[in-house]
């Protein structure tokens, strides 16, 4: 399955249940930034030891997977909506931060 497969059974998915005026940029950002936040609160009183080995555990492994996928499919609607091909998008961030962070140059800044 494509990221266009899969916004495309999302599109169906939300269009047989008429979500489509729910489904407004501003809506699908807010319930994506919910879903990120659930991630995180999975994450939040591990250390970090504990957080490299959080899928080993079963009853955190379902639950870290559960929270990937609503994010997952929230970014992909969000994007669908919005008319954005994530892939290209992800490869161009990937291209400027290549440029701004030349390998070698030492230490660590996120993007």
């Amino acid at each position: 399955m494509t990221l266009d497969d899969l916004a495309r059974r999302l599109r169906e998915f939300a269009d047989a249940r008429d979500w489509g005026e729910y489904h407004t940029p501003k809506n699908l950002a807010m319930a994506l930034s919910g879903e990120v936040g659930e991630l995180t609160a999975l994450f939040q009183w591990l250390t970090p030891e504990e957080s490299l080995t959080a899928m080993s555990d079963e009853r955190l492994r379902s639950e870290v997977l559960d929270e990937l996928a609503d994010v997952l499919l929230y970014l992909v609607r969000l994007a669908d909506v919005l008319g954005v091909d994530l892939l290209a998008a992800g490869n161009a961030k990937i291209e400027r931060n290549e440029r701004r962070f030349p390998p070698g140059r030492g230490g660590y800044s996120s993007p």
